[in-house]
């Protein structure tokens, strides 16, 4: 156990780099430590990543292909077989149905997002078109809304440099997101020159830190956000001059917030309006404003909304474009499309397919629909959607009613359990992996994690590369050019290669299309076996080289064109610490803003209607029958999402208690460590209660990763804690969006 290995945490998207050091026999993650030398996180740790080898060697994990049987249980297969009726029963959909009817979801988590260029792959080459994964629960509307003012994805600020901090919907010293986020906070937090601001209605760890605490009503931050631009159009202290030089349609959109009563919303929300007219001056009169909305606002009633009035605010302080403020990275592949066009279409529900993204609350609904245009088959891959997605038994219904599923994943988790086959892949730490949570910015960086371990010595598993290029092969539809391109890259060299792979693809559309596993058998089986899945990347490089030279020269890859492209590969393939890919000057955001006259267009037509709505108050959404607030998915010290399904790694909170303010317990009778019946209108269930000052009169939460189903002997499931979307509804969404209101739910509880 002499050897530190180096790789990256994938709890949160932040991915920070640490050190680990492996048992005598290679099998256990022993020890943890933050890796200095990474050029992000620089040796920062939290305490989530100390128990990484309980994901490693976690329960239920899945180490041979299986296949349901006619009971309902799974019997063990070979990999030849298992490919050839996956392919089998995917082709039969599409030839009936049409490859338009195979649903792709998934493609990666807070760790792996390698897995969805193959997987996209397979489901090209079956002609489908469908998709889904997280962001479409979280992130489509707030990327929509920045697609139609800036023509690209902007969503965070320079918090290492700001002035003032401001976080709405979020806890950052939980949730992350942030780089060496408690660092940061902390920095903020001291510094008299500086100001931290969280929007919040309850009091998170980084409420008690700042400065201004605006504790709005749950689900009124589109109320408040409207109130804090009205005053400062009011008292005269927005950026004018900044707003006429780089902002269109600013004129058009004043007349809304100059009508905003202000007093009204203020008492609407909850929020002493002297606060806020304070924090008004505060954000006008600062030299710098960074700014951060997360799934506080974008799991809420009016989250597509909440991102527009956000991104206005940024407008009114002037914070786009420069140190301290809002930014347009260079990404290495960016993770959303910028595209805001509406014109795709869900078949069924008919709802705009955001960043080309089929609402996540809408998929069980036109399965179940009965419509001739349904989803028929789906292909799940590392990801969890019958536990993470609303109304969970809605979801399995779903599943049951397809032809065909197949999960593509390490573990037996609550939607393999449903499916017709389970394929199972190698863990992080057992193949190359990477994300594109790349948000850094003047410096962004990228980490391909080169693989520290084997599978254990009994298991049959691939990588999901290695999956999906044998389907594709034996639904015949691996472009023959592979082996040529093998063989010049081999006998030629790199140079030849990329000539002869883009001649392939003029010459042969299959080849573009299905470029990562032509990339993976040809390029790949030239590299180094433990980084062969990276080969996607070769393409993602020459890509960037094209788009940016400037900043990768600046971050010292050198070459021009090909040469360049290939460069940043070989240097993505050569660095298993991270590295530094792009260097930026502050004013490039401005050249990357891509609207059609280069300006930030602050008209954004559709939501306009709903800015003028916000005049009629909130609407209520408790009722005598179901009173209370419930968060469903609250981050905390021990939740990540459902990446470890083994509960002891919680070392506090281990059964997910229900939080709920004093006034609420004693009116309830209820102490701390009672059980509570807990109920909503799709289900009900018994939590342990938690009585805690940081929760309003009203409002609970429930956190986020708990509920996990694991075999505990005799055929048997166990589980600790609630899964919280067995209490939500898929028809609660955003209107627009079709994101889930998981912090929004109305609520009953009782004592038990």
């Amino acid at each position: 156990m002499s050897e530190w290995h180096a790789t990256a945490c994938m709890l949160c998207e932040n991915n920070c780099g640490i050190e680990v050091k492996l048992s005598d026999d290679g099998r256990r993650i022993e020890k943890v430590r933050g890796d200095a030398a990474h050029p992000a996180s620089k040796g920062y740790l939290c305490q989530k990543a100390s128990r990484i080898d309980l994901y490693q060697n976690g329960p239920a994990r899945v180490t041979h292909p299986l296949r349901r049987t006619a009971d309902g249980d799974y019997e063990r297969v070979d990999w030849d077989t298992a490919i050839k009726e996956v392919a089998a029963r995917l082709a039969a959909v599409r030839d009936e149905y049409g490859g338009d009817k195979v649903f792709y979801f998934g493609g990666g988590g807070q760790g792996n997002h390698l897995p969805g260029a193959y997987g996209v792959s397979t489901q090209s080459a079956l002609g489908g078109i469908y998709r889904s994964n997280a962001l479409a629960q979280e992130k489509t509307g707030e990327a929509w809304v920045a697609a139609s003012m800036f023509g690209a994805y902007v969503r965070t600020g320079d918090f290492d440099n700001c002035e003032v901090a401001v976080f709405i919907g979020k806890n950052p010293w939980h949730s992350h997101g942030v780089n060496r986020a408690r660092i940061t906070l902390h920095e903020i937090a001291k510094d008299p020159e500086r100001t931290l601001v969280v929007f919040d209605p309850r009091v998170s760890e980084t409420a008690e830190l700042a400065d201004f605490h605006i504790q709005l009503k749950p689900g009124t931050d589109a109320w408040v956000l409207a109130a804090l631009i009205a005053i400062i159009l009011e008292e005269n202290i927005a950026h004018d001059d900044w707003i006429a030089e780089h902002v269109s349609g600013f004129d058009s959109v004043r007349p809304l917030f100059d009508r905003v009563a202000v007093a009204q919303y203020c008492e609407w929300s909850g929020v002493d309006e002297t606060q806020l007219r304070l924090l008004a001056r505060r954000l006008a009169g600062a030299k710098s404003v960074a700014w951060y909305e997360d799934l506080g606002v974008q799991m809420n009633r009016h989250s597509t909304l909440v991102s527009y009035i956000h991104r206005l605010a940024w407008l009114v302080t002037g914070s786009f474009g420069k140190a301290g403020s809002q930014f347009v990275i260079n990404p290495l592949r960016p993770l959303v499309n910028s595209n805001p066009s509406l014109a795709r279409k869900s078949p069924v529900a008919d709802k705009p397919l955001l960043g080309n993204l089929v609402p996540c609350n809408v998929i069980a609904e036109e399965i179940l629909s009965g419509h001739p245009d349904r989803y028929r088959a789906m292909i799940i891959e590392t990801a969890n959607p019958a536990h993470s997605l609303a109304d969970s038994g809605k979801f399995i219904e779903a599943m049951r009613k397809l032809d065909f599923s197949v999960v593509i994943d390490v573990a037996m988790t609550e939607t393999a359990r449903h499916a017709d086959y389970i394929l199972p892949t190698a863990t992080q730490y057992e193949k190359a992996e990477a994300t594109f949570f790349n948000f850094e910015f003047p410096h962004n960086y990228f980490h391909l994690r080169h693989p520290i371990m084997a599978p254990p010595a009994d298991a049959d598993v691939l990588t999901e590369a290695e999956i999906h290029a044998r389907i594709i092969e034996e639904l015949g539809e691996m472009p023959e050019e592979v082996e040529g391109l093998r063989k010049t890259l081999e006998h030629q060299g790199r140079e030849a290669f990329a000539q002869a792979f883009n001649v392939a693809q003029a010459n042969n559309p299959a080849v573009r299309r299905l470029a990562p596993v032509v990339l993976y058998r040809s390029l790949g089986a030239c590299l180094p076996e433990n980084v062969a899945p990276a080969a996607a990347l070769w393409g993602v490089a020459h890509f960037v080289a094209q788009r940016e030279p400037g900043a990768l020269q600046r971050a010292g890859l050198e070459g021009e064109g090909s040469t360049l492209g290939d460069a940043l590969f070989n240097r993505i393939i050569d660095s298993p610490r991270g590295f530094t890919f792009s260097v930026d000057e502050y004013e490039m955001s401005w050249e990357r803003v891509r609207t059609a006259d280069g300006r930030i267009n602050a008209k954004v037509e559709h939501l306009i209607s709903s800015i003028e709505d916000l005049a009629n108050g909130p609407q209520a959404i408790t009722s005598p029958e179901y009173p209370f607030v419930l968060s469903a998915g609250e981050r905390r010290a021990y939740t990540a999402n459902t990446i470890f399904r083994d509960p002891d790694w919680r070392r506090k909170d281990r059964d997910g208690a229900l939080r709920m303010c004093p006034a609420d317990a004693a009116r309830l009778s209820l102490n701390d460590g009672d059980v509570a019946k807990l109920s909503t209108v799709s289900g009900h269930t018994e939590v342990v209660v938690e009585i805690s000052e940081r929760m309003q009169p009203g409002h609970v939460s429930l956190p986020n990763g708990m509920g996990l189903d694991n075999a505990s002997g005799a055929g048997k499931l166990s589980r600790v804690g609630t899964a919280p979307n067995e209490l939500t509804a898929s028809g609660h969404r955003d209107f627009f969006a079709g994101t889930p209101w998981h912090k929004m739910v109305p609520a009953q509880i009782e004592a038990a």
